[in-house]
Formats: C-alpha cells, structure tokens, sequence
C-alpha cells in the first residue's frame, strides 16, 4: 500500500509541468452554482465537493484567477487560494490516472470485508476490479466527499473518528450532517479520552 502511494504521488508530481496548476477553496457557495457558474470557462474543473458551501476549483492557474473574480461576481462569500502548483483532481492528471491503473494490474485487491465507499462515485463498490479502475480514475476525478458522507450517513454510520493532525475532516461532517458524532485524535491522549467514553 506504501508503494502504491509512493507511486501515485510521483505520477502526479509528473503529470503536469511546475507551476502551470493551481487551485482554490470556494466558500459560501453549494457544488451546483460553483458548477453552473464555472461552466463556460475553459481550464476550470471542480476538485472538490467537501462540504455544504465548501467546493475546491481546480485547473490552469490564470483560468482559476478568472474563475475567482467571476465567482466573487457571484456572491461567494470567500476565495482561498491553496498552496499547490498542480491541477489535481482534474482531467489535466489522466495521464496519471493511466499510469497508476497499470501499476494497479499487478496489486491483488481483494473484495471488501468492510463496506468500501468511492470517493469517485460516492457508492458502495465491491468488485476488486471496478475498485482497482475507480483508483486509476480518482486522480483525475473530482472528490465527493460530502456525497460520500452522506452515503455513509444514509447506510447507517453516526459515529466518525477523524485520525491525524487538524480538524478539516472533522469540520466537514459537522457541517454535513450535524446529527452525527464526530471525534478527532491527534494526540495520546486524544485517543485514550475517545476509549474511556466508549466512542
């Protein structure tokens, strides 16, 4: 699995030149009007669906400036550049894509003992062939993350336990779903306080 993302990162890495990417977090906005709104401009793809008024544009970069003034014309309420040069989740990275889904032709993927949600189609998928293809395709697909909290949402799950540094994950299924519980362990501690409460 390490050597797999190790390769995934260089393909991506490779897959565009420097400098010519860029993307930006749209606030304030849902998927569908940042969709409609950046829909005629050439170089501009959604990355993103993190959250309700929370989508990341990605792409060319000076078509991702002009996209941040028209979306500002628009009414979002915010614009955050991100610190990255590369146009991910994008159709500019399907070379990258086709690279790591050969790479995957020799990884054995078993069928899913636990239920297993794309983030490509934000479904259950289970057959290890359909999983290795979804793979190739999520480097140059947009995220549905909050899609795919919803599924998970809807299949039964009130309880997410964000692992690691920072609480982005954390926040986005709060303002998701605020029904469910949510837990972020970053720490030691963290973590001893979630085993205590039987979380």
């Amino acid at each position: 699995a390490v050597r797999t993302v190790r390769a995934r990162g260089i393909f991506m890495e490779h897959a565009a030149p420097e400098g010519t990417g860029a993307m930006a977090a749209v606030l304030g906005m849902d998927g569908e009007a940042v969709e409609r709104t950046v829909h005629d401009l050439q170089g501009v793809f959604i990355a993103n669906y993190n959250c309700p008024g929370q989508q990341v544009i990605s792409g060319e970069k000076a078509a991702i400036e002009a996209a941040a003034e028209k979306l500002q014309e628009a009414g979002i309420s915010r614009i955050v550049p991100l610190q990255v040069d590369g146009p991910f989740h994008t159709i500019m990275l399907q070379g990258a894509g086709e690279k790591l889904r050969k790479y995957l032709e020799k990884i054995e993927i078993k069928t899913p003992e636990i239920p297993f949600i794309s983030n490509v189609t934000a479904q259950e998928e289970n057959d290890p062939d359909q999983i290795r293809e979804l793979l190739g395709q999520q480097v140059c697909s947009p995220v549905r993350w909050q899609q795919s909290l919803e599924e998970v949402i809807r299949a039964g799950a009130d309880t997410f336990v964000e692992i690691g540094p920072g609480h982005t994950l954390t926040n986005f299924v709060k303002k998701t779903n605020r029904s469910v519980s949510v837990y972020n362990v970053e720490h030691v501690e963290d973590l001893q306080k979630l085993v205590q409460i039987g979380a």
